[in-house]
């Protein structure tokens, strides 16, 4: 079987991707061994961010690396055995975490994220997918004064970026989340994001409108992925899928494929869960709710009240760890009546990141035909659709949204 262009991964960087292709043109097949929106796109806390100007930098006071030192935090733990191992990748990610390095990151990431739901709404409409998304924003709360006070300021300082907010009191907090404690002291609540009540769903539908536009989904092996003379070729279940053009949009098991063919791109893990709760004694979640000092997002979706957990640094294959997950949800019992938890096992997912806290978008610099989209951290579905349209321009050739060169794959080589 042939087509224009192979997309290896079906979560919403590769979906996104196959449908910006496909809209200009090209005969795209889709390919992974799973289900579309079955990995890190199923489970994470259903933001379209587009207030997340300011990329999740490493902590440089000593006060916090103390704090984090001890292991005992809820928003992000340790695996003793695996730190040796990510050690230098952590040091170079604290050094581009400085003032000037995440300055670099915002500026380098602010066209993406300033198109990000623009981009998705698109394609919730083309789809049909509106009941999945809704646009009343999400809000930050907090649990005493200082935090509060302290995060204020940080949304004032924001001011340049034109994001719309409000600051929310006690009372007013209470007004519009009923049902939250009175351990929370107030709010900002932020406008301009989207909330998806089944991201997974979302992918799936991306992925249905891409093959009612006549695009094809198989399944099969990435791994197999080979070069024979000036074609690119996949296993898969209807057998051999060749094409002059690859898109490795694998997120978390990228590297899978680009190591063995001599790249070397500091791709790392973080880890993260969720599990789903009833709300208890008939307690409605009406917003999504980030309680920043914790470290957790609780999200209504359509499975229930999703409590997404912060950061796990683990190796990829290394068992669930509920640590974490009971660390934030002691915490959000206190702000939030939740019941009785809905899933069996906590869910695991593996977010890709980079050090330098910005995705892989472009060429492969040895390999004609080979292109990247992935390490995406924490905004893979915020940035899917949007990376993929920038890939797209890219491959066809035509002109680009915004200068390609931040995302380069070159920059670590």
């Amino acid at each position: 079987m042939h087509c224009q262009t192979i997309v290896l991964g079906a979560g919403i960087v590769g979906v996104s991707t196959a449908l910006h292709l496909q809209a200009r043109g090209r005969k795209v097949i889709l390919i992974d061994r799973d289900e579309p929106g079955s990995g890190t796109s199923h489970g994470n806390a259903g933001l379209i961010e587009r207030s997340s100007v300011i990329p999740y930098a490493f902590p440089r006071e000593l006060s916090s690396l103390l704090r984090y030192g001890l292991n005992r935090q809820s928003d992000v733990r340790y695996s003793l055995t695996h730190v040796p191992k990510i050690a230098p990748w952590l040091f170079k990610y604290w050094q581009n975490s400085s003032a000037a390095g995440l300055q670099v990151a915002t500026q380098a990431m602010l066209p993406l994220v300033q198109r990000c739901v623009e981009e998705h709404d698109a394609l919730i409409d083309a789809a049909g997918l509106g009941d999945l998304v809704k646009a009343n924003g999400w809000i930050e709360v907090f649990r005493n004064d200082d935090a509060f006070s302290k995060a204020k300021a940080d949304a004032h300082a924001l001011a340049p970026y034109g994001l719309s907010y409000e600051v929310l009191d006690r009372q007013q907090l209470h007004q519009r989340e009923t049902d939250l404690s009175d351990n929370v002291v107030g709010g900002i609540h932020w406008l301009d994001p989207k909330t998806v009540t089944n991201p997974g769903g979302l992918t799936r539908g991306y992925t249905a409108l891409f093959v009612k536009r006549g695009g094809q989904f198989i399944h099969g092996d990435a791994r197999t992925l080979r070069q024979i003379d000036s074609e690119w070729q996949v296993d898969s279940r209807q057998g051999p899928i060749t094409a002059p053009e690859v898109v490795v949009a694998l997120g978390p098991q990228s590297a899978d494929l680009f190591k063995p063919l001599g790249y070397r791109i500091p791709l790392e893990i973080k880890r993260g869960y969720h599990m789903h709760y009833q709300g208890r004694d008939g307690a409605e979640l009406k917003h999504s709710i980030c309680d920043g000092q914790g470290g957790y997002v609780l999200a209504p979706m359509a499975q229930g009240i999703r409590l997404t957990t912060g950061i796990e640094f683990a190796a990829s294959g290394d068992a669930a760890n509920e640590i974490q997950l009971k660390r934030c949800e002691a915490l959000a019992r206190k702000i939030f009546p939740l019941g009785q938890r809905l899933d069996a096992q906590p869910w695991l997912g593996r977010r890709p990141c980079l050090p330098d806290m910005r995705p892989v978008i472009g060429p492969a610099a040895r390999h004609k035909g080979l292109w990247f989209n992935f390490g995406h951290a924490h905004h893979g579905l915020t940035l899917g659709p949007v990376s993929g349209r920038l890939l797209a321009e890219m491959i066809t050739g035509e002109a680009t949204f915004t200068d390609p060169a931040p995302y380069s794959a070159a920059r670590f080589n």
